[in-house]
């Protein structure tokens, strides 16, 4: 073992050998001495076995984060632009790439990393030190060979404001990494420790952080530097057809509408009306200039209110509708929150189930990894059981294919998407 590495415990890994991507910190029986944080070592089990290569870091939970498996070499730029090829060369063949994720980090093999695409603009999340460290060559790369292939990018903006950041020793960072008048930004790849505010330190670097995609032939404006997550939500690329598709002479219930995507779509679609619910007024007010935007504001109409509440008073005025949208936010991001969160989709999904008309559909989402496809279809069978309805599955959906669930990572599978016909046994 000529290169630093990291020796896994005799009976440990077995997440890792099932085709995981992480080594937990009490999984290791020792390391060589002097590895720095975020460098790059060989993995070995407990004789001496080589299993790969992976990103060590002594800060985080997740000593090590797997780059590569059984390759030799230590993984070099050619070994990066290969992997952004192979990206790129994916998502061309799967999906409409005016607005996509690029990459999708461990499924892409990019461990902890995310780059998204909105039209002329690319935005990157890093959350992992290891990935961080090789930031710049791999953007580098990227720009390069979207270059290449004819796709026009004016800027570069980073959303790495995620608070799991902190669990790997770095600071939250926001701010623009490239544009077309300046180039790369280079100050803060040189120094990722501190906090950067690109808009007091280079205001003349700025650029518009403001771009239009279409998405099912439907525009939205989208904020990379104020949106929620990198802008915008793309995993539901295809579900939002779907409902495209079915919302046709319809009346539709879109809740937790954000940015009133479900919404749009159902009215794109040639539904009679479309009413969208979301508790953030910054949302429902994207949503209506969205709907303008579409020349959709005389079908689709947007409000402010806590879906919870609204639910309930809605069942108790009579009001009904032929298509409900549940699209919520992840109830659960940790284990130790499963059991609050069953709770939290079943009512959800008793309520919306109570304002499907007979015979009407019912679009419900989990976007959790830790509510499972098997846990989420029992949280709906009790509900339904507890509204006294019969569910007829009309189509099972899980995130855009440029989200790709990579099989043996677990973590990967978390977009679940179910419609239902609600229907009558009497």
């Amino acid at each position: 073992m000529s290169e630093k590495y990291v020796k896994i415990k005799k009976g440990e890994g077995r997440l890792l050998k099932s085709g995981g991507a992480w080594i937990f910190d009490n999984e290791i029986s020792g390391t060589s001495d002097d590895i720095m944080d975020g460098e790059m070592v060989e993995v070995h089990d407990f004789d001496d076995f080589f299993m790969g290569w992976g990103f060590y870091n002594s800060v985080s939970k997740i000593r090590v984060r797997m780059l590569c498996r059984h390759r030799t070499e230590k993984p070099d730029e050619e070994f990066f632009w290969e992997r952004v090829v192979a990206a790129l060369d994916y998502r061309e063949d799967v999906v409409d790439m005016n607005a996509c994720r690029l990459i999708f980090s461990e499924a892409d093999f990019f461990p902890g990393m995310v780059v998204d695409k909105y039209n002329d603009l690319l935005v990157v999340e890093s959350l992992a030190l290891g990935i961080d460290r090789l930031k710049p060559m791999i953007l580098r790369l990227l720009l390069d060979e979207l270059t290449n292939r004819g796709y026009h990018i004016r800027g570069i903006y980073e959303r790495s404001d995620a608070s799991v950041r902190k669990k790997e020793g770095m600071k939250p960072f926001k701010g623009w990494l490239y544009t077309e008048k300046t180039g790369f930004i280079d100050e803060p790849f040189n120094d990722m420790e501190r906090e950067w505010n690109p808009s007091s330190e280079y205001p003349d670097r700025l650029d518009n952080p403001v771009t239009q995609i279409v998405e099912n032939g439907v525009r939205y404006m989208v904020d990379v530097e104020n949106g929620q997550k990198t802008g915008f939500f793309l995993d539901q690329k295809y579900n939002r057809l779907e409902i495209q598709r079915l919302a046709e002479n319809k009346t539709v219930l879109d809740c937790f509408t954000h940015m009133g995507t479900f919404a749009l779509n159902a009215a794109r679609g040639g539904a009679t009306s479309v009413l969208g619910l979301d508790i953030s007024e910054l949302a429902v007010q994207q949503a209506m200039e969205n709907a303008r935007l579409n020349e959709l504001s005389d079908v689709a109409r947007f409000e402010v209110a806590d879906v919870l509440d609204a639910l309930p008073q809605m069942r108790k005025e009579g009001r009904q509708f032929d298509l409900v949208i549940l699209d919520p936010p992840a109830f659960t991001k940790s284990k130790n929150t499963v059991k609050q969160a069953e709770k939290g989709y079943r009512e959800i999904n008793r309520e919306g189930m109570m304002l499907v008309k007979d015979g009407g559909y019912l679009a419900t989402c989990s976007c959790s990894h830790f509510m499972t496809e098997e846990l989420f279809r029992k949280v709906i069978a009790q509900a339904a059981t507890s509204a006294h309805k019969r569910l007829r599955q009309v189509e099972f959906r899980t995130q855009a294919p440029d989200h790709p669930i990579l099989w043996g990572l677990d973590s990967s599978y978390y977009l679940k998407f179910i419609i239902f016909q609600v229907v009558s046994d009497k």
